[in-house]
């Protein structure tokens, strides 16, 4: 059943991304604004699953100084506010499409700077760049997602993809086709699998 449920949800998605991409935009925050009317709607604070993933992603962090991190698509923030705390010298900004999350997320990570925004249309360049779980709403968008995100990538910056395994190998080949892939591990003695893979530019 549950690989019904996520067939369905990835087809919606797809589906919306053949709206222009303004049009793919506003649908996608009114959807996650919609989701958030209630706090933490997906249990990321308390799901053992989601903690274990969390944990599992820090510990897989490489050992070095970042001096800049943006956590794209952080939700509320659970993930971004435990990024803070194990990286308190770095600069950190956590960006989402929903303003509703982001309002719950300046509350709980003070010290980050949270940003509402679309992937697409986000500029910079960062040491670490994090993409949790988001690529798989991109639809038909993927290759030109995977291309921003390389795109945020500073000189000899780390891209942290952590997304849902064996899908992950789909959702991940832009990275593989044009960024050096540092490590892999696959998590697989949970109810949902996944996958933490690691590129360097």
């Amino acid at each position: 059943m549950a690989q019904f449920s996520d067939l369905l949800h990835r087809t919606l998605f797809r589906t919306i991304s053949l709206l222009t991409p303004h049009r793919q935009s506003l649908v996608l925050r009114r959807y996650f604004d919609w989701w958030h009317r209630s706090p933490d709607p997906w249990l990321l604070a308390t799901s053992p699953y989601e903690q274990r993933k969390y944990e599992e992603t820090l510990k897989a962090l490489p050992d070095r100084s970042y001096r800049t991190i943006i956590d794209v698509g952080c939700s509320e923030g659970v993930f971004t506010r435990m990024l803070a705390n194990a990286r308190p010298d770095a600069e950190i900004t956590g960006v989402d499409i929903s303003e509703t999350a982001l309002t719950r997320a300046r509350r709980h990570a003070p010290s980050v700077r949270f940003l509402q925004a679309d992937l697409f249309s986000l500029t910079g360049r960062y040491d670490l760049v994090v993409c949790s779980e988001t690529l798989y709403y991109l639809g038909s968008r993927l290759e030109d997602a995977s291309e921003r995100l390389c795109g945020l990538l500073g000189p000899e910056a780390t891209l942290l993809s952590v997304h849902p395994w064996p899908e992950a190998r789909r959702l991940h080949r832009f990275f593989d086709a044009s960024l050096e892939l540092a490590a892999e591990q696959v998590v697989e003695d949970t109810d949902r699998p996944f996958a933490i893979s690691l590129y360097f530019r």
